[in-house]
């Protein structure tokens, strides 16, 4: 629920703030803000991770925060908040294509799945993009975001990330933060308080708190203690949130083209987390009545 209104206020962060300085500063802020909460509780000592973790985790932060969500900022110039948390809600889709380059056995059905919802994204974008009713850059942006947030959330089992969650959360969005303030310099974006509406500015501190302080924070504990299928459920929930919001608040536009690639896009997503949902505990058949080896006896 509070990641679909992120969307919101990412279009109104960046009516007037400039795209990558402010997702730099969102994340660069929340960051130390969690740094210094577990240097406090647990001693400085406890952000010093090995450097294969720290590289680690610096891939996986890039991805997701510059990669990701920074070229999210980026696109929402052009793209309205609803269309965009749609298209990203496609994330659990490009995880599935990722997991069959990487040869694993993946069901005839989910495939199927994965395709009805990636022509649910063509039926979102290409038509916007052809007529000019969308900047198509801005559409690009926002597709390359959802491949990187789900390579990011990919590799984020394979690599090697600190064991506390908060930990790697801080150390995400320092690192994260900090790639994205300099992508903004090597792009050489402006930055004018001058130009900065005080609407702009509400918007940004929402999202340091609610956006990562809370919500990112969540979401890197769940990659950490619950499959990767059961986090991803998170993505039928955030557009419809977001197209609500994007129409009673920026009076967006409900479509039926809208309409019908977001049920695309939802029921493919919400059929693969199904699909690919491990089994509840008592669906478990047990053979043997022994206790597992290391329980209690």
């Amino acid at each position: 629920m509070i990641w679909g209104s992120t969307y919101l206020a990412i279009r109104v962060a960046v009516e007037s703030l400039p795209p990558l300085a402010s997702a730099g500063a969102r994340f660069t802020l929340a960051g130390l803000v969690l740094a210094a909460a577990v240097a406090i509780r647990r001693g400085p000592s406890a952000l010093l991770v090995p450097r294969p973790q720290l590289l680690g985790t610096a891939l996986v932060g890039i991805c997701l925060l510059l990669l990701g969500n920074g070229l999210v900022m980026v696109g929402e110039r052009d793209v309205p908040s609803a269309l965009a948390a749609l298209i990203i809600g496609s994330v659990p889709l490009w995880i599935v294509l990722y997991r069959r380059v990487a040869d694993e056995r993946i069901e005839g059905t989910v495939l199927a799945g994965v395709l009805m919802g990636f022509l649910g994204v063509g039926v979102l974008v290409v038509p916007r993009g052809i007529s000019g009713e969308v900047a198509p850059i801005g559409l690009l942006f926002v597709v390359l975001a959802a491949a990187f947030w789900a390579w990011g959330t990919f590799m984020s089992k394979r690599m090697a990330l600190p064991r506390d969650a908060f930990v790697g959360t801080a150390l995400q969005q320092l690192l994260g933060g900090v790639a994205c303030l300099a992508a903004a310099a090597l792009v050489g974006e402006r930055v004018d308080p001058n130009t900065w509406s005080s609407r702009s500015l509400y918007a940004l501190a929402y999202l340091v708190v609610f956006g990562s302080l809370l919500g990112f924070s969540a979401y890197t504990w769940l990659l950490v203690h619950v499959p990767v299928s059961m986090v991803s459920t998170y993505a039928y929930v955030n557009p419809v949130v977001a197209v609500l919001l994007g129409a009673l608040i920026l009076a967006e536009p409900i479509t039926s083209s809208i309409i019908f690639g977001a049920m695309l896009i939802v029921t493919a997503v919400a059929f693969i987390v199904r699909t690919q949902a491990p089994p509840a505990p008592e669906a478990i058949a047990v053979d043997d009545e022994r206790p597992p080896v290391g329980s209690a006896s």
